[in-house]
């Protein structure tokens, strides 16, 4: 048995050496229960961003509340059509007509006669086609000249302007090597060996330069949809990395970005502009925006809050992305706090639904009357948790409050989208493309892959094929100046209607 000491002084100091010593250990021990918490909530994080689904969808009964009912779109009663989709009625039709080459009845040996048609479509592909325009120019001479005068002249008929003069492509070659690489995402080594096996013995460095030279030349046809941009109410703004191996001051396996701005999603012609910069500085948005005083739709990148005359909005669609993730990373199985919060933003999304048809200035009223108030009771539950602040809930909660003001800034205008899903899914093509390609060899490469994934990605959003607004702007480019308006050459102002 201890001997304790008779001095109540002694006592009190054992005491109170114990009680420290139980405080340490119990701060130890909770210390390391919320390491534990955030390692599991990580690990299943990890578990379901490799093996589970990556929608972030609100999966039914995540949250038993009777007001979920009203946050999520119910489902339609009736059955969508199943079978076989008819094939498009804009395609060359090929008909083949099938008969019998001795319509007689095996029964009777009657002749039969016809009593209609039974009509069925098959799909016919042929592989690329390759073929050769051979330009013959005539030669003029002057028959008096060459009697009379010391020279003759000989006058040779010009041959329309190409893009590359003396290049060996045409408009048409030009626009399926520019299509299958920026719209297909077909590296230009493939691409040989498809030519290959048509006979045609072209270089990837060849084609590399057709498309460096091609992307260098539209410069003045992104310059025209740019300031349409810079006019219109709203600008979305996102980025994403790219690797250019051969650049002034950097290592090559150096990080530069693509800047992607982009028009509203309401916009009746939207305009996607592709920026190659070196950097993710706020120096690169404010040296493309100028002066643009207008709504700025983005992540919440620190970047943009360094633009001055610009009002700033954010994307519900991250904050959404945090409160899943966060569901995800925890270790619970029952509803609860992320569940919650995705329910309020459910609700906000189905309001987003039903306005979408609606014009800007009743989307504006339509939010003020509902989705305001939903808003209001989300920042009152923000506002009231109490979480570890370095976990994934935790976060979610921060970024959401961070962000708050510009997640309000969509209430003043109908232009202005909830989030910012367009832009992301007009950089997603380029992103898939860098998974085939890897980087870009020189600054001019990736400037020129800007300018074509630029007309590329606005033909996508004005519902245009690409192919034939290149051959056509290939074939028209060629005939004008710097000069000339090129308004008529925007993808939405081209009649592409009579090109097979």
């Amino acid at each position: 048995m201890t001997d304790f000491p008779d001095d109540i002084e002694k006592l009190k100091a054992m005491l109170l050496a114990k009680d420290a010593l139980l405080q340490a250990k119990e701060e130890e021990v909770a210390a390391l229960k919320t390491q534990v918490q955030l390692l599991v909530e990580q690990l299943n994080l990890s578990k379901s961003k490799r093996f589970a689904s990556q929608s972030e969808k609100v999966a039914k009964g995540t949250f038993n509340e009777a007001e979920q009912q009203n946050a999520l779109p119910k489902p339609s009663t009736e059955r969508g059509k199943t079978g076989r989709k008819p094939l498009p009625a804009d395609l060359e039709r090929e008909v083949q007509i099938h008969t019998l080459n001795a319509p007689y009845c095996d029964c009777c040996d009657a002749p039969l006669h016809e009593c209609g048609k039974e009509v069925s479509e098959t799909l016919k592909i042929l592989p690329q086609r390759v073929s050769v325009i051979r330009h013959e120019r005539t030669k003029y001479a002057c028959r008096q000249c060459e009697q009379t005068a010391e020279t003759s002249k000989v006058i040779t008929a010009p041959k329309p302007a190409s893009m590359i003069p003396k290049s060996l492509g045409s408009a048409e070659a030009f626009a399926a090597v520019v299509t299958a690489k920026y719209v297909d995402a077909l590296p230009l080594y493939r691409q040989v060996d498809i030519l290959n096996r048509s006979g045609i013995d072209i270089s990837r460095a060849t084609l590399a330069n057709w498309c460096v030279q091609l992307g260098s030349k539209v410069q003045v046809i992104i310059d025209t949809m740019k300031a349409q941009l810079l006019q219109e109410i709203l600008i979305c703004a996102d980025e994403t990395t790219v690797q250019v191996l051969r650049e002034e001051d950097k290592q090559a396996q150096s990080k530069s970005y693509m800047w992607v701005y982009r028009s509203g999603e309401y916009t009746e012609h939207p305009v996607v502009i592709y920026a190659y910069q070196p950097s993710r500085a706020g120096a690169c948005v404010r040296e493309f925006l100028g002066d643009y005083t207008g709504y700025l739709l983005s992540d919440g990148y620190s970047a943009y809050d360094t633009l001055k005359d610009v009002t700033q909005a954010a994307c519900m669609a991250h904050v959404r992305r945090k409160f899943t993730d966060a569901q995800k990373a925890s270790p619970s199985t029952k509803a609860g706090k992320p569940e919650k919060a995705l329910t309020f933003i459910g609700k906000l999304y189905g309001i987003e639904k039903r306005a979408k048809g609606l014009s800007a200035e009743a989307r504006q009223q339509l939010r003020v009357q509902e989705s305001l108030p939903i808003l209001n009771d989300f920042k009152a539950w923000l506002d009231s948790q109490h979480v570890l602040p370095k976990g994934a809930l935790g976060k979610a909660i921060s970024y959401a409050q961070n962000q708050w003001p510009k997640l309000l800034t969509f209430l003043d205008d109908g232009h202005i989208s909830i989030d910012n899903n367009v832009t992301e899914r007009d950089i997603r093509p380029f992103t898939t493309g860098r998974k085939n390609w890897m980087f870009s060899t020189s600054v001019g490469g990736a400037k020129a892959s800007a300018n074509l994934y630029s007309l590329v990605m606005t033909c996508r959003a004005n519902d245009i094929n690409p192919y034939y607004y290149f051959r056509h702007l290939f074939t028209a480019l060629p005939t004008r100046s710097l000069t000339d308006d090129m308004t008529d050459l925007m993808p939405w102002n081209v009649d592409l209607s009579g090109i097979e």
